[in-house]
């Protein structure tokens, strides 16, 4: 067992299961107008920048008025990713019953498909948590993050290639969507693979005809300037997409777990809490990195409560805390330059064979 977990009786991991569910049946009791209020908000402001950023790009000869656009949409990709469309996705709005905020009708501005995402995302890594082998998220079936990853030769070039997906990770994403590797390994029909390419050609076609062909068209003389705008603000967005997510599962202090998929027939609500906590990461940092994270600066407080409003997480945090200090469980939180730079040495490490034995996996009890 793992020494951050040999402590805790059978009798505490129903306690934690308990406590928790406790909490969150509080907090989504008390959901109403404010939280309403401030999704429509932030769906408001997002769309404004959209349009400004849009406009602005349409004269975007002119320097100045390139920067603006590109900057407005900048950040209005980013809110629509991250604070929007991933927990909007989660159903974390779902209890509004509003059409047009909702998991199963929002399609959001990236490249893979709404429906692919969830079941990658939603199922996959949320259900099977930092799971060697079973999670995929870690390291997206290209990058070895653990010592129990098998090292390959090609991993030598990690370094370089995770470049290359922060630079393009939309269509990272897309392509991981559509399990080849589970298809190569007989798990998935490749019928299911044609039609999961069918969907993402179509999406994809989608999204490059708006940023790349009709916007730029609209633009007449400032069309180059203006396809620079939309590649940059898409860069932009990919970029810190991709540096929240990995802070939230590969910095320092985040534990693996290598254990059998049937270990989880019997897992405890208890114990699967604490493996969300363990797997999971914080980013400290003030209010305004807090949305522009899509709350996921909050990781353990998602992992905990995914289908809890964002903008809950702050108000839950100590809470959460408080409970690890408690029961002596580690709450892993820094700032983002220390949690991003112990990633990129890990992935540093962890591209040449060995990388280090960590800490044996957390046999959780149940």
């Amino acid at each position: 067992m793992n020494p951050a977990l040999e402590h805790l009786t059978p009798d505490d991991l129903d306690d934690i299961g308990r406590e928790l569910d406790a909490i969150r049946d509080e907090l989504m009791a008390d959901l109403g107008e404010r939280d309403a209020a401030y999704i429509r908000k932030v769906v408001k402001v997002q769309r404004g920048l959209e349009g400004a950023g849009r406009a602005a790009l349409l004269v975007s000869l002119f320097p100045p008025a390139w920067l603006a656009g590109t900057t407005a949409l900048a950040v209005a990709k980013v809110l629509e990713n991250m604070e929007i469309g991933h927990n909007v996705m989660h159903g974390q709005w779902d209890w509004m019953r509003d059409p047009e905020i909702h998991s199963t009708t929002w399609e959001w501005d990236s490249v893979s498909a709404a429906e692919g995402w969830k079941k990658s995302h939603n199922y996959e890594h949320h259900t099977y948590t930092n799971i060697v082998g079973k999670d995929r998220d870690l390291g997206y079936t290209l990058l070895r993050l653990d010592p129990d990853q098998p090292w390959k030769p090609f991993h030598l070039t990690q370094p370089l290639y995770n470049i290359v997906l922060a630079l393009a990770f939309e269509w990272g994403v897309a392509l991981y969507d559509l399990e080849l590797d589970e298809a190569r390994k007989g798990r998935k029909p490749w019928s299911g693979v044609v039609s999961d390419v069918k969907r993402l050609g179509r999406k994809a076609a989608r999204q490059i005809t708006k940023d790349y062909v009709a916007w730029p068209l609209l633009a007449g003389p400032s069309a180059a300037p203006a396809l620079l705008g939309s590649l940059t603000a898409n860069v932009v967005r990919n970029v810190w997409t991709h540096t929240v997510i990995f802070c939230g599962h590969f910095p320092d202090g985040a534990e693996t777990f290598d254990f059998d998929e049937t270990a989880l027939d019997d897992e405890s609500r208890g114990s699967w809490y604490v493996r969300q906590m363990l797997g999971s990461c914080n980013i400290d940092g003030p209010p305004v990195m807090h949305l522009m994270t899509g709350n996921l600066s909050y990781q353990i407080e998602h992992h905990l409560f995914p289908d809890l409003p964002s903008n809950r997480y702050a108000e839950v945090a100590p809470r959460v805390r408080a409970l690890c200090e408690r029961y002596g469980l580690p709450y892993v939180s820094g700032s983002l330059p220390n949690q991003y730079g112990q990633v990129l040495r890990k992935i540093l490490r962890m591209s040449l064979p060995g990388g280090g034995k960590p800490a044996p996996a957390p046999a959780l009890q149940t």
